[in-house]
C-alpha cells in the first residue's frame, strides 16, 4: 500500500493535492488546518469550551418536544422552521454555558450526595411514596437522557439556579423605593376619551387614483404561485403482514426480557460527612461509638434521625427506599448486597463518608411466564422488524426515484400507486401539502427547475414519501379589473383614517391653547367620562391606557391635560386627563412586606439579566 501511495505520488493529481496543501499551511497555519476539522463535530465554542452537534440536535428536539407538550393537539410540525428551531437553541445553550462557566467561578458547587438525595425525593420517580428505580430510567428515557446525562443536567440546573438566587438575594430595596413603587402603583386616574371616528362617507376615489395605486404597487398584485405534486408514500403499517415470528425468536426474546429484572433493595444508612471540621479517622471513630449503642439495643431509626448528616433520609429515621443496582456509590451498593434482611454492616466508606447501613427489606424481582408475556413479545418483535423492513425499503425508494426521472419506475418497482396533491402556494394546502419538509421540498430549485424527483421526507415515524413537481403555475400579473374593488376599499380607509387624525389634531390643538373650553365635545360625539382608572383598568384599550399614564400630571383642577393617538380601527382618540388621585389609606405591614418582595424579586432579575449580558459581552464566542 505504501509502495502504491508512492508512485501515485508523482502524478499531476497528487502533486497538485499537495501544493494545495502547502498553500493552506502558509496561510492559515498547521493548528488552523486540524483545528477546522476537530470543529467539524462542534456546533460553537465558548470560551474555548465546545458545544457538540449532538448537543444542539438534544436541545432542538428537546424544544420540539416541549411545544408539543404545551400544545397539545393545536401542535402542526409543519409550522415550524428548523432553522429558527436550532438558532433558538444554540443561543440557548450558549447562555447556559457562559451561566456555568459563571457560577464555577463564583465557587458554586453541588455534592454527590445532595444530587443523589435530589433524585431519590423526587415524586416523578416514586412508585407507592419510595424511589423506584426502573421508573425513574423510563422517565429519563422519555426525556432523552441516560442516567449520566441526567444526572449532569440536573447538576448544572441547579449551579445555575444557585447562581440565579445568589445575584437575587443580595438585590434590595430602600423603604423610599417601595413607598414610590406602591405610590405609582396605587395610582389612578380620572380621565375622559373622546373617539373621532374614521368616515368614508364623502370621500373621493378616482379611476385615476385607482391606477395610480395599482401600478406603484404592482407586485402586490400577483397571483399565487401554485404547485401539484405528484407523491409515492411508504406506510409502514403495510409491512405487519409482510413479517413472521418464529418460536424461537419468541423465546429468545423472553430471555432478554427476564434478563434485566432485578430485585429491588430498601436500605437505610447513618452518615457521618468528612469534611474541614471531621477528620477520616473521627468520622469513623463518631460510627463506631453508634455501633456501641445500637449493641446496647437503641434503635437504628432513632439514632440516624439523631446522628445521621445526611438531611434528606435523617427525618425518616435514615429510610432511603427501595432501589435496585446501579443507584448507590459503588462501595455503599457493595456492602448492601452482602447484607442480610435486618442485617447491618460494619462502617463502609464512600465519597461522601462513613455510612452505617441496615437492609430494612427485599423485593424480589417478578419473573412473568412466557404466556403471559407472549402478546407483548410478538408485537415488539413485529415491530422491530417491520422498522427493519421499512428502513430497507425507504432506502430503495431512495435510489431508485434518484435514478429515476420520474416516479413511474419507483412506484413499479415498489408496488406503490403514484398519487396527486390538490394545487397549492407556499403557504402550504391541506393533507400532505401542509407538512413543513414537503413545502420545502416543493418550491426547492432542485423539483422545479430541475424537474427532479425529492429525496425521501419522513412525514411521521410511521410514513415516508417522495414527491415531483407535476404543474408549476408560476406568479403571473392580476388585471387591474379584478383587483380595483379592493383598492378602492384600502384607499378609502387610509383616506378615512388621515381625515379622522387631522380633525382630532386640530381640535387637541385648540382644547391645549384655550381656544376651546377643555369640556367642548365635537358636534356628532361626546366626552366618555371614567372615574379612578387603575393601570390595569378593564374595558379600556391596552394602548389609551399606556397613553393616559404617560401623561403629565394636570397643572391645576381646572386644567386638565390633553393628548391624542390614532387606533388600529383608523379612528383618532382624544385624552383629556382630568385629575391623578393618590392611594389615601396606608397598607399594612404584610402588604408592605409583599410589595418589598415583589420589588427585589424584579431588581433580583435584571441584576441577573445584567450579570448575563456582561458575560456575553465578555466572552469568545464562535459559531461553526
Amino acid at each position: 500500500m505504501l509502495q502504491n501511495i508512492r508512485d501515485n505520488s508523482q502524478g499531476w493529481i497528487a502533486k497538485t493535492i499537495i501544493g494545495l496543501m502547502v498553500v493552506l499551511m502558509a496561510l492559515f497555519g498547521v493548528d488552523q488546518i486540524f483545528q477546522s476539522v476537530s470543529n467539524s463535530q462542534d456546533a460553537a465554542e465558548v470560551n474555548g469550551e465546545a458545544i457538540s452537534l449532538n448537543q444542539l440536535a438534544q436541545a432542538a428536539d428537546m424544544q420540539r418536544r416541549q411545544l408539543q407538550q404545551q400544545l397539545g393537539e393545536n401542535f402542526d410540525d409543519s409550522l415550524i422552521d428548523d432553522k429558527l428551531l436550532r438558532e433558538a437553541a444554540l443561543k440557548g445553550l450558549i447562555d447556559r454555558q457562559l451561566l456555568l462557566q459563571g457560577a464555577t467561578a463564583a465557587d458554586f458547587a453541588l455534592s454527590d450526595l445532595a444530587l443523589d438525595q435530589m433524585i431519590l425525593q423526587e415524586a416523578q420517580f416514586q412508585v407507592d411514596g419510595k424511589f423506584n428505580a426502573d421508573r425513574f430510567d423510563m422517565v429519563i428515557r422519555q426525556m432523552g437522557y441516560t442516567r449520566q446525562q441526567f444526572r449532569q443536567m440536573l447538576r448544572e440546573e441547579m449551579l445555575i439556579m444557585q447562581l440565579r438566587a445568589g445575584l437575587g438575594a443580595s438585590s434590595f430595596v430602600t423603604d423610599e423605593e417601595v413607598a414610590e413603587f406602591v405610590r405609582l402603583e396605587k395610582q389612578t386616574r380620572d380621565f375622559a376619551t373622546l373617539t373621532v371616528k374614521s368616515d368614508v362617507s364623502g370621500i373621493q376615489v378616482s379611476d385615476a387614483d385607482i391606477q395610480s395605486f395599482y401600478d406603484e404597487h404592482a407586485a402586490e398584485f400577483l397571483s399565487p404561485e401554485q404547485v401539484q405534486l405528484e407523491y409515492v408514500e411508504l406506510k409502514k403499517s403495510a409491512f405487519f403482514d409482510q413479517v413472521e415470528i418464529t418460536d424461537d425468536e419468541l423465546q429468545s426474546q423472553y430471555q432478554k426480557e427476564i434478563s434485566g429484572l432485578a430485585e429491588q433493595r430498601q436500605a437505610a444508612h447513618i452518615l457521618i460527612e468528612v469534611d474541614d471540621k471531621t477528620s477520616d479517622e473521627q468520622a469513623k471513630q463518631k460510627l463506631e461509638q453508634v455501633q456501641q449503642r445500637l449493641s446496647k439495643g437503641e434503635s437504628f431509626a432513632d439514632l440516624a434521625k439523631e446522628l445521621s448528616m445526611d438531611p434528606g433520609s435523617a427525618k425518616s429515621g435514615g429510610d432511603l427506599g427501595f432501589a435496585g443496582p446501579g443507584v448507590y456509590d459503588p462501595e455503599f451498593e457493595q456492602a448492601l448486597y452482602a447484607l442480610k434482611h435486618g442485617e447491618i454492616s460494619a462502617p463502609v466508606r464512600s465519597a461522601y463518608g462513613w455510612h452505617l447501613i441496615k437492609l430494612l427489606a427485599v423485593q424480589g424481582a417478578d419473573v412473568p411466564s412466557f404466556e403471559s408475556l407472549k402478546e407483548k413479545l410478538t408485537k415488539d418483535l413485529q415491530a422491530e422488524k417491520v422498522e427493519q423492513r421499512f428502513v430497507e425499503v425507504s432506502k430503495e425508494l431512495e435510489d431508485s426515484s434518484f435514478e429515476s426521472a420520474d416516479l413511474a419506475q419507483p412506484a413499479q418497482e415498489l408496488g406503490l400507486e403514484i398519487k396527486v396533491t390538490e394545487l397549492f402556494g407556499r403557504s402550504g394546502g391541506k393533507d400532505l401539502a401542509s407538512n413543513r419538509q414537503v413545502l420545502q421540498a416543493a418550491f426547492s430549485e432542485e423539483l422545479l427547475d430541475n424537474g427532479a424527483n425529492s429525496s425521501i421526507i419522513e412525514l411521521d415515524p410511521d410514513t415516508a414519501v417522495v414527491v415531483r413537481v407535476k404543474v408549476h403555475n408560476k406568479p403571473e400579473q392580476l388585471p387591474l379589473e379584478t383587483v380595483s374593488a379592493a383598492i378602492k376599499d384600502q384607499l378609502l380607509m387610509q383616506r378615512a383614517s388621515e381625515a379622522a387624525k387631522v380633525k382630532g389634531e386640530e381640535f387637541l390643538a385648540a382644547l391645549r391653547s384655550g381656544k376651546t373650553p377643555a369640556d367642548k365635545a365635537l358636534s356628532e360625539q361626546t366626552w366618555a367620562v371614567v372615574e379612578a382608572a387603575s393601570r390595569n383598568q378593564e374595558n379600556i384599550s391596552p394602548e389609551v391606557l399606556q397613553a393616559l399614564f404617560r401623561m403629565p400630571k394636570p397643572v391645576a383642577a381646572e386644567k386638565p391635560s390633553f393628548t391624542g393617538l390614532s387606533m388600529r380601527d383608523g379612528s383618532f382618540v382624544l385624552i383629556r386627563l382630568n385629575g391623578v388621585n393618590e392611594p389615601a389609606a396606608a397598607l399594612s405591614d404584610a402588604e408592605l412586606q409583599n410589595y418589598r418582595r415583589v420589588l427585589a424579586s424584579r431588581i433580583g432579575n435584571q441584576d441577573f439579566t445584567a450579570y448575563r449580558r456582561h458575560l456575553e459581552d465578555q466572552a469568545e464566542v464562535q459559531r461553526f
